[in-house]
């Protein structure tokens, strides 16, 4: 990566998209170097463990150079892109010797209308202040202190000052077991970089064990190497959205003792209900669908059932008990499975859930989720039917008591009023998290989505 050294550049940082994410992965660059942008204007967008994320730039200027390709994972903090604002915004003095403590951004100019907030920044309310600038000479070896100051979390120990890597390279350190007093750094002043703590497990591990001494004629065989066939087999790495979920499943799945409850219900009036709220004026622009009387039924049935609606916490050892409800919707994406979801859906009228769940699956379609839409869910529904798929028994997202799987909903012989008639069935699955939720509980939170399904009347009269 290039240091740009003159004072009409700006390097722009990849922030923070999320809450507390180290690290993101830069998906496309809508700009190249030569490019003029404005402020506010998308320059790229980017993968974090959460969803994909566009990226504004926050003034104007001529791009000089991109730092990472496409592809790159790089930390939170680490400048992606260097910008001349010579023609922009006011150019600031040169900062490399000043600390990082004392450092300040110039005043950009002022605007009519919006500010343009970039996510992760915010917007200032009052105006920036600089403080007298220290010769070179004398912020040296205070930048260097800064530095390290800002990576280590402290300065120099009796031993001797720690070496310099950021929060994520330390964690990848201590989960490879390298001492990183031991490495070499090849970053910038002296920092330790990720690739530092890779070579310095890759001797450890070519280096052979200790073996007894044999015979000059003994032929020591030599490892099986294994083979890839590209023809024949595709490897894809597991990054970004795929590993988060897969991460989240695996912790949720060994942690929360699931147990998973079936129940098939005719759903005939049900669809009745669809079609004639499809000619609803009040419907009319509106999503209606199956899903939409699902959702539904599954808040009144919390209402009637609060204590379904709840999470456990490990560390205080306490069942916290949500007052609101915030519905997720399990919706597969062609980076993977998330979940959004409607916050306050248990407040929301069915027009309002409608709309609300519109939004949600164009966002989900269109890749455009955030990271906040995908925060603080305390249910979830999956619909699996859409797939053709009768039933499963689905995993909880972390954090959350119950999830709700619902099924493909078939046209079958069903007995009703004595008689066998086709009608329309599906079945319904609920997992739960079986420390705060029992089999009690769990089944009349079932039986209630059952029941309103079968008659939706009981939207008004349970409501």
């Amino acid at each position: 990566m290039t240091t740009m050294t003159e004072a009409s550049v700006r390097e722009f940082k990849m922030p923070d998209v999320g809450e507390g994410l180290t690290e993101a992965e830069i998906l496309k660059w809508y700009v190249q170097p030569g490019d003029t942008v404005t402020d506010g204007q998308v320059v790229c967008e980017v993968e974090t463990a959460k969803a994909a994320v566009e990226l504004p730039i926050p003034y104007d200027g001529v791009v000089r150079e991109l730092h990472f390709p496409e592809g790159t994972t790089v930390d939170v903090g680490t400048s992606i892109i260097a910008v001349d604002v010579s023609g922009g915004a006011a150019a600031p003095a040169p900062a490399e010797a000043q600390p990082a403590a004392e450092q300040a951004e110039p005043e950009e100019p002022k605007k009519e209308g919006r500010q343009p907030v970039l996510v992760g920044y915010g917007v200032s309310t009052s105006a920036t202040k600089r403080r007298p600038r220290k010769s070179a000479e004398a912020a040296a070896p205070e930048a260097t202190q800064a530095v390290q100051s800002e990576l280590n979390g402290h300065g120099a120990t009796a031993a001797g000052p720690r070496p310099l890597a950021k929060p994520p390279v330390r964690k990848l350190a201590k989960d490879l077991g390298v001492d990183l007093a031991a490495v070499t750094p090849s970053g910038p002043d002296g920092i330790i970089t990720r690739e530092d703590v890779h070579a310095a497990v890759a001797p450890a591990e070519a280096a052979p064990e200790p073996v007894a001494a044999a015979p000059a004629t003994a032929a020591v065989p030599a490892a099986p190497v294994a083979t890839y066939d590209a023809a024949r087999e595709t490897r894809i790495p597991v990054k970004g959205v795929r590993k988060a979920t897969a991460q989240a499943m695996i912790g949720s799945a060994f942690t929360a003792p699931h147990v998973t409850e079936f129940v098939t219900v005719d759903v005939t009036r049900t669809m009745k209900l669809v079609e004639e709220l499809k000619q609803d004026k009040e419907m009319q622009g509106l999503r209606v669908n199956p899903l939409l009387l699902i959702a539904k039924a599954l808040l009144v049935a919390i209402k009637r059932n609060p204590d379904i609606n709840a999470s456990w916490d490990e560390a205080n050892q306490e069942i916290v008990l949500k007052h609101y409800v915030n519905l997720g919707i399990a919706a597969a994406t062609p980076r993977g499975l998330i979940v959004p979801n409607i916050k306050d859906a248990h407040a929301k009228t069915l027009p309002q859930l409608a709309e609300s769940l519109g939004e949600l699956v164009a966002t989900a379609r269109e890749g455009k989720t955030s990271p906040a839409a995908m925060q603080g869910g305390t249910v979830t529904i999956t619909n699996v039917g859409v797939f053709g798929v009768d039933t499963g028994t689905p995993i909880l997202p972390p954090g959350e008591s119950a999830i709700l799987a619902v099924g493909a909903i078939r046209l079958q012989p069903w007995v009703h009023k004595g008689k066998v008639k086709p009608r329309q069935v599906t079945t319904l699955a609920l997992s739960f998290d079986h420390r705060l939720v029992d089999g009690e509980l769990g089944s009349k939170v079932l039986a209630d989505v059952a029941a309103i399904l079968e008659q939706p009347k009981r939207l008004i009269t349970w409501a």
